[in-house]
């Protein structure tokens, strides 16, 4: 039987790799946009990607973030990741308009990099004996 620990650490692997991920395109589209116009009419350039990174990142960083937080009772995993959550919220729901296409990007970046700071922290706090007590 695969133990909590186990269960968490994959999780949180698996919220850097799509923070990571997230990061990656914001800065990335723009210039693959320039030397490949076409892709802007494929899923990478709409939206609706956006808002499935979305979907993907909020649910599997609360899961992650709580069920760590649980067993190794470190209020900055917490602080940390809901901040950069929150973060990409903001840039997803208001970035653009309200700070245009430059500071949607940053923070969309910011927000990526808190929650993987706070899911590596995590990661480290599970896998030490924090999380063997």
């Amino acid at each position: 039987m695969i133990s909590l620990a186990r269960h968490i650490s994959l999780l949180d692997k698996l919220a850097v790799s799509t923070s990571t991920f997230c990061a990656i395109h914001c800065l990335c589209l723009p210039i693959f946009l320039g030397f490949f116009p076409a892709l802007g009419t494929t899923l990478f350039g709409e939206e609706l990607f956006h808002v499935l990174l979305l979907w993907l990142v909020i649910p599997l960083s609360l899961v992650a973030l709580s069920l760590g937080c649980r067993r190794h009772r470190d209020v900055m995993v917490a602080v940390i990741g809901l901040a950069g959550l929150t973060s990409l919220i903001l840039a997803a729901t208001f970035g653009h308009s309200a700070l245009g296409e430059r500071g949607e990007q940053v923070l969309t970046l910011i927000g990526a990099a808190m929650i993987a700071l706070g899911h590596l922290r995590n990661y480290k706090l599970c896998r030490s004996s924090a999380c063997n007590n």
